[in-house]
């Protein structure tokens, strides 16, 4: 049986974790919000930004499930009106509009990106691969959803969603491995 002090110490430890997953849950969404809106320049109906960056790099930093909850309170800061999104948007509006499923996306891309980092204990090699098929993930939402939007076909939907993106998706992934890779042996969060 526990003694009083035994007690006290472990619900210390376990009230001690909670409000660290809070405090990093909440510094890594900001760090999303920033990426979003002040990182974002217009390339035709989809901005480039730094949000896969972000998301990317917080999965990696934070695990699936501290990773993925930064991400949706992201989310959930600009559907309620927040200007998070890119470009300084919020609202509904915009998770209803062209680039709504990418929002969305971003959700799995954490979840794959956090399942991987915390299943190789943030190995180089495999959190590349689970960038790339994140990213491919958050695309597989996005592009579908652009299309019935916009009622662009196909290849003109990859055309203005996809293909000019990736480039720009390849630096953010090695970034974003390099920065983890580096702080991981450092910083354990």
């Amino acid at each position: 049986m526990k003694t009083t002090a035994e007690f006290t110490h472990e619900n210390y430890h376990k009230s001690h974790k909670a409000i660290l997953d809070m405090v990093y849950t909440a510094m890594f969404a900001a760090a999303i919000c920033v990426c979003s809106t002040l990182l974002s320049v217009d390339i035709g109906k989809v901005p480039v930004t730094m949000q896969t960056f972000a998301i990317c790099l917080t999965a990696a930093m934070l695990g699936w499930k501290r990773g993925t909850m930064s991400v949706i309170v992201f989310i959930l800061l600009g559907a309620i009106g927040l200007p998070v999104f890119a470009n300084g948007s919020g609202g509904l509006e915009v998770l209803a509009g062209s680039t709504g499923g990418y929002i969305i996306g971003f959700i799995f891309t954490a979840l794959i990106v956090g399942t991987v980092a915390d299943k190789f204990d943030r190995k180089l090699v495999p959190l590349v691969i689970s960038m790339a098929v994140g990213i491919l993930v958050c695309y597989v939402f996005g592009t579908p959803w652009f299309m019935f939007v916009t009622k662009l076909d196909f290849v003109t939907s990859l055309g203005y969603c996809v293909t000019p993106f990736l480039i720009f998706d390849a630096i953010k992934i090695v970034l974003a491995t390099v920065i983890v890779n580096r702080l991981s042996k450092v910083i354990r969060l």
